[in-house]
């Protein structure tokens, strides 16, 4: 009896481990952005969030440019990319199961799909 109960704490103690592992938005994210000219290019977003507060970095072909005024309340998260003179808007929703963010990008609401990058 012992003997179980030590091995459904250990493996309820395995699984919260995984899953806070993967239940927050920090770290790096990529996805393929469609330009206003129809051609796709990568980018990626690398987030780091202290409590409500979200900062972090975009990375394209042309630069790393920061994150500002960045939030995240529940499963929703807004900032702005600073890409040199352009401030552009993005406002998205994180899905529970960690490995993905649907993504508005800038006024036209350009919509793409982050997913994790798994570092090795």
């Amino acid at each position: 009896m012992k003997r179980k109960i030590f091995i459904t704490a250990a493996l309820l103690c395995f699984f919260m481990a995984a899953y806070a592992m993967f239940a927050d938005i920090n770290g790096k994210w990529s996805a393929m952005l469609k330009g206003p000219d129809g051609n796709e290019f990568p980018i990626t977003y690398t987030f780091k969030s202290d409590g409500a507060t979200l900062t972090g970095t975009v990375t394209s072909a042309i630069g790393t440019f920061d994150i500002s005024d960045g939030m995240v309340k529940g499963d929703s998260l807004w900032f702005t990319a600073n890409i040199n003179t352009m401030k552009i808007k993005n406002k998205g929703r994180y899905y529970a199961n960690g490995d993905s963010i649907s993504l508005h990008v800038g006024a036209r609401s350009t919509h793409t799909t982050l997913t994790r990058v798994i570092e090795k």
